[in-house]
């Protein structure tokens, strides 16, 4: 069977008994997600060829699929997140020693792992929607268990039937619901900001099913006063048509690993001359933010994200904190589970708008900071990019096919060059209104 058949994904705590792997009929492989605590330690691939695998073989795996996860929560030196840059030569090395060191490594590992404690700031969420009332049901039903550490929920409505997302946020005090008739997510994030009370806002998608302990580990991420932003780990909530496979293994998803980054101003300095890639500080629907920073810099740029250019109006605003010096933070503790496409036009429809908005961006980022990096990327690593993917194609090695989505997505850049004239104009961002008072 092709790798992009269906994987069947099963969630383990390693702190049971490793399960035995039975064949799974109709799936490509297995994927074994490794946790404990509640927080994604490693991952175990097994090719359907390979099942069954009996209890004993998965355990003796595990410590190898963990190590470097188990390394950054207890050591943090040389186990963190590879930053994309391109040099090692600031690379820290592991320090094996401390992990040896640990007289009990489950037992202090637990201790780490633990949930933190109920958040001694107030945490506002936003959600957007638009016109998916069934989706935004489901999210709003996985909210239940992180009511704890959230102070209210915005659900904005920018879609054309207000009634439904109202009478799904009738049903809990916490929940408000705020029309917004432009379309646009960049607006409606806006929007949701404006109405913000506290000081932390974070931001999910309609799409998404959260993890019980999400709000209280994406708010522990804030671990100093110059971390303007956290993000964190986007899992698949399954991956059962060949879409789905290709977006999560073949275009590496959402997620960004399994181990903390820290996106800092000499991360932003080192990748500043070919273009910085705050795409990878993660995802738009698993995000918080200093609600202070986002004003003072302008919040969302509405010329960018759906219903506008496309996307990346969450790498802009990253973009332009990190060049302000305030920090990012990547925590993968922090969960939420995203539904991909399910078929090929809509995967399709997906990259045409992400290369669009990615195009976009690169010149906005250009005509405001004047960055010729994002000129460097746009003009040498695209082309190359796709080039080496047509070499791929031709030799054999694309096991997912993702040549099938270059025409979409080639057509999405085109597209996005329409940017073009934010070049000249130098213009900024559109400044949210003035915070709604309650």
């Amino acid at each position: 069977m092709s790798v992009r058949g269906a994987w069947r994904v099963i969630h383990h705590d390693i702190a049971e008994q490793a399960p035995e792997l039975a064949a799974s009929p109709g799936h490509a492989g297995v994927i074994l997600m490794l946790w404990r605590c509640g927080v994604p330690l490693g991952k175990l691939d097994y090719l359907a060829a390979e099942l069954p695998v009996p209890a004993a073989a998965v355990a003796a795996s595990i410590p190898a699929a963990v190590a470097a996860s188990i390394g950054d929560r207890l050591v943090g030196r040389g186990f963190e997140g590879l930053l994309p840059t391109r040099s090692w030569r600031d690379r820290a090395v592991p320090d094996l020693a401390a992990i040896l060191a640990q007289q009990d490594v489950g037992r202090a590992l637990d201790a780490v792992l633990a949930p933190p404690p109920p958040p001694a700031v107030g945490l506002s969420l936003v959600i957007c929607t638009r016109d998916r009332p069934d989706a935004l049901a489901r999210c709003l039903g996985s909210l239940g268990p992180n009511f704890d550490a959230i102070a209210e929920v915005i659900v904005v409505d920018n879609g054309a039937t207000p009634a439904v997302p109202r009478a799904l946020a009738a049903a809990a005090a916490k929940l408000r619901v705020v029309a917004e008739p432009r379309r646009g997510l960049s607006i409606a994030r806006n929007t949701g900001l404006r109405h913000a009370r506290q000081e932390i806002v974070a931001f999910t998608d309609d799409d998404v099913v959260l993890h019980p302990d999400w709000a209280a580990r994406l708010i522990a991420g804030f671990t100093s006063a110059d971390t303007a932003c956290v993000t964190g780990l986007v899992l698949p909530a399954e991956l059962e048509t060949e879409a789905q496979v290709v977006f999560e293994r073949g275009l590496r998803g959402f997620g960004q690993g399994l181990q903390r980054i820290t996106y800092d101003p000499a991360f932003f300095r080192a990748t500043l001359p070919y273009g910085v890639p705050t795409w990878r500080i993660g995802a738009g629907a698993n995000m918080a933010m200093r609600r202070d920073v986002v004003e003072r810099l302008g919040g969302f740029d509405e010329r960018l994200g759906a219903g506008a250019a496309g996307c990346s109006e969450d790498s802009e605003l990253w973009y332009r904190m990190l060049a302000a010096g305030w920090t990012c933070r990547y925590e993968p503790a922090a969960v939420v589970f995203h539904t991909h496409r399910r078929d090929w036009p809509a995967l399709r429809r997906q990259m045409r708008d992400y290369m669009r908005g990615h195009v976009a961006a690169l010149l906005v980022q250009y005509a405001r900071h004047g960055h010729r990096g994002n000129l460097r990327r746009l003009a040498a690593t695209i082309p190359a990019h796709y080039a080496q993917l047509l070499i791929d194609a031709a030799l054999g090695r694309d096991r997912y096919g993702r040549v099938r989505l270059m025409g979409a997505e080639l057509r999405g850049a085109l597209s996005g060059l329409g940017a073009l004239r934010w070049v000249s104009a130098r213009s900024g961002p559109a400044q949210p209104a003035t915070r709604v008072q309650p």
